[in-house]
């Protein structure tokens, strides 16, 4: 019983890394993907909120990694001078998806 219940554990461990590593891989496409809509907002000055927003919804699922925080807050920045009621409500949103809680800092 304890062999089944080691190798069920072992799978599920070896599962979990195959999952993380394509969370890693997909990042990095999404990383990609996002600076070139980055680039193209910032560029062309585009004061669209659809635009922006639409954008910034895209890249908040993926601030686990810091190249995509780096091009969330760039973009936050940006939006700021343009709607800065709508960049509070993004700056929170990464707060509460992302952010540590102060409890689970201890554990």
């Amino acid at each position: 019983m304890k062999d089944k219940t080691e190798t069920e554990y072992q799978d599920l461990v070896k599962r979990v890394g195959e999952l993380a590593r394509y969370g890693q891989k997909l990042a990095h496409q999404a990383v990609g993907q996002y600076s070139v809509e980055l680039d193209a907002i910032l560029k062309t000055r585009s004061r669209d909120p659809r635009r922006i927003e639409r954008c910034l919804d895209g890249m908040l699922d993926f601030c686990f990694d810091d190249r995509m925080l780096v091009l969330y807050k760039k973009l936050c920045r940006y939006y700021f001078d343009i709607d800065p009621e709508a960049t509070v409500f993004y700056v929170n949103s990464y707060r509460e998806m992302w952010d540590e809680q102060e409890g689970d800092e201890e554990n």
